[in-house]
């Protein structure tokens, strides 16, 4: 990896909820970001908004926090966001490299492959997602990823992250299976209290 990239810290990796009202949002990743997590992903469907991501970036930039933008490798480009993650219907990991640039961060997502995850590893990623770890209200007909997957996927060398119905409640498994970081949308974004969320999952992955 270059060293000049981003480091991808263990914790709190927070994805952005689709289709809430700008200021809504801005306010919520705020609360985040004063809690203190590793990674921002703008994750916006059907249609991403690249003001907002700007504004998402400013924040994130001053609050020292990586913005990562979901599968869309021309808006990271556009607006100078610090990485991209990609699935397995986006653009390739090296396409995405050569348009980004070295300093970018690149993350995939494996589902529950471990033979995709050693093949992606090859190229000049940054992390590995897997999951839905557990049944997620995002998308209830995920791929399932047994924990022991993760423990697994430790040994290729790169952070692993727990995605997939993570809660507050069994985040400590995924993380106790060989998760860096767990990515979270519904247990943080529909709290009721995000700072005191976040600061929840920062204890958790600290133990």
């Amino acid at each position: 990896m270059n060293p000049s990239r981003p480091a991808v810290k263990p914790g709190l990796y927070a994805i952005t909820p689709s289709a809430w009202p700008e200021k809504t949002l801005l306010s919520a990743v705020d609360e985040l970001l004063a809690a203190g997590i590793s990674l921002l992903q703008y994750r916006d469907k059907p249609e991403a908004r690249p003001e907002l991501a700007r504004a998402l970036l400013q924040r994130c930039r001053q609050a020292a926090t990586p913005l990562i933008i979901n599968d869309d490798v021309d808006l990271a480009a556009q607006i100078g966001a610090d990485g991209v993650h990609l699935g397995r219907d986006d653009d390739d990991p090296g396409a995405a490299r050569q348009r980004l640039g070295p300093n970018a961060l690149i993350g995939v997502s494996c589902y529950n492959a471990l033979d995709r995850a050693r093949q992606l590893a090859k190229a000049d990623i940054d992390y590995l997602a897997f999951g839905a770890l557990f049944d997620s209200p995002t998308k209830p007909a995920a791929v399932v990823c047994p924990p022991d997957v993760l423990t697994k996927a430790r040994q290729i060398g790169l952070p692993v992250v727990a995605i997939g119905g993570i809660r507050t409640d069994n985040a400590a498994l995924a993380l106790a299976a060989g998760a860096d970081l767990v990515a979270v949308i519904s247990d943080l974004f529909d709290s009721g209290d995000i700072r005191r969320q976040a600061q929840t999952y920062r204890t958790l992955s600290a133990n």
